[in-house]
């Protein structure tokens, strides 16, 4: 067995031994140039815009490379022997090249022109330029050039050319160092770049949503209608900026309402679009029809005929005629969830007794029809099933019995209920995704 002292003496030194290799460690404030390294790529990580990050490293540039001044040239969409310059130390104004296209000068020949074309870095020593350069203004006072190639798809589309006014200013260059770093931060800046332009889009993409969910809730009832013997509340919350949930009110002229409720399969502006097109449909066509399945039937056939411009959408609907005069409900489903109806005394009835397919499904799709005679008390709740359907963090459905424990309650009229059920879904989701719209229309017979 090793002597317990022995083996912590070991350990003693193993641990002096790390130490010392620890102090022996570069650190920052003993290596100046490590440190101005450090310093430049932080506060390049700190940058989100392109052009700032560009200033950050052209700060820094003149102990990365030498010279006094520089010139950055490009050929991308361009054909030889053309080049744009795209940024220069001597420019008194800050352009933004990818911004600012316009303003970028373009030269054609000349030794910036071979130096780009050529695919490769280079260091140039003893430099005369002639007046009759096309780039001369740029280079005038250059005596020494090193030529810094950016490549993308292995082309030198981008260059850094620095200059300075020592014939030798670049004899101390570690060449190969310098083509790595610049291209690394062309890299980068690339990279930013593109994460700048699809925010941008982004952002454009989002504000055209938000008018697209404007413009369809405006399509929505602006109001309640008033309808003897019911109270009415709604809820509509959509899973995107805009969906494809549907509810709707009719007054058909003769004392009876049409009371509408659909979902287009999808959400987003797909859904928007159809149910939109649904609801000019319905507002020329619902009076003039007599039953629900008459309804029902038209608007399948149109979405039948659509299918080749809208493939693979469909749309649920549960369709009723109410007569407040006898409070009969004639109604037919197209595929959607049955209505619940429950009486004063928590009994549940689903209106399952007309159902059938969807409408874009089948062109000659016929929709059976039923009615049920309403009583003082009895609540009817339509919905979607973005509600039954809607899922918490276990992954469990919150179901019709959630959806009806808010009936049992006993809460006084519709809009209590509604109010129950948003603020129940909303505890039983706990901040989890919203994956589909949600909409409750909830209608308490009055006495």
């Amino acid at each position: 067995m090793q002597d317990p002292r022995a083996a912590n003496s070991e350990q003693c030194q193993a641990g002096q031994t790390v130490q010392d290799q620890a102090n022996s460690c570069s650190r920052p404030d003993r290596d100046p140039n490590l440190k101005a390294t450090v310093e430049l790529v932080r506060e390049i990580s700190t940058q989100t815009d392109p052009q700032q990050m560009v200033q950050v490293f052209r700060k820094h540039t003149p102990r990365l490379y030498g010279g006094e001044s520089s010139i950055s040239i490009s050929r991308r969409g361009l054909h030889a022997p053309q080049y744009r310059v795209t940024r220069s130390t001597r420019w008194t104004e800050d352009i933004n090249p990818w911004k600012q296209p316009d303003r970028l000068p373009m030269f054609r020949g000349g030794l910036l022109a071979d130096l780009l074309y050529a695919d490769e870095p280079r260091v140039m020593r003893n430099v005369s330029v002639h007046a009759d350069e096309p780039a001369y203004e740029y280079l005038k006072d250059a005596r020494s050039i090193v030529a810094l190639p950016m490549y993308d798809s292995g082309e030198s589309l981008n260059m850094v050319v620095r200059m300075s006014i020592d014939p030798a200013g670049f004899d101390q260059i570690d060449l190969a160092d310098a083509v790595l770093t610049a291209n690394l931060f062309g890299r980068a800046t690339n990279n930013l770049l593109v994460a700048q332009r699809l925010r941008e889009a982004y952002a454009q993409l989002d504000h055209e949503m938000r008018r697209v969910a404007a413009l369809q809730r405006s399509l929505l009832p602006i109001r309640l209608p008033s309808i003897p013997t019911l109270d009415i509340a709604a809820s509509y919350a959509t899973a995107a900026r805009a969906g494809g949930d549907y509810y709707d009110f009719f007054d058909l002229g003769d004392g009876r309402w049409g009371i509408w409720l659909a979902d287009v399969s999808g959400h987003g502006t797909p859904a928007a679009v159809i149910m939109a097109m649904l609801r000019t449909m319905l507002h020329a066509r619902c009076n003039q029809v007599g039953e629900p399945r008459d309804l029902l039937r038209i608007v399948n056939r149109h979405l039948c005929d659509q299918s080749s411009r809208y493939q693979g959408i469909f749309a649920t609907a549960f369709y009723a005629m109410y007569d407040p005069s006898d409070r009969t409900l004639r109604y037919s489903s197209a595929g959607h969830n049955p209505a619940l109806l429950v009486d004063r005394h928590a009994h549940v009835a689903e209106l399952d007794d007309a159902q059938t397919l969807p409408m874009g499904v089948e062109y000659l799709c016929e929709f059976p029809e039923s009615s049920v005679t309403l009583s003082g008390g009895d609540t009817l709740l339509m919905y979607t099933d973005g509600i039954i359907e809607a899922s918490n963090p276990a992954g469990e459905f919150y179901g019709r019995d959630r959806l009806l424990g808010c009936i049992r309650e006993d809460l006084t009229g519709a809009q209590h209920i509604v109010d129950c059920v948003n603020s129940k879904l909303l505890g039983f989701m706990d901040n989890g995704p919203q994956v589909d719209d949600q909409t409750l229309v909830a209608m308490r017979v009055l006495h």
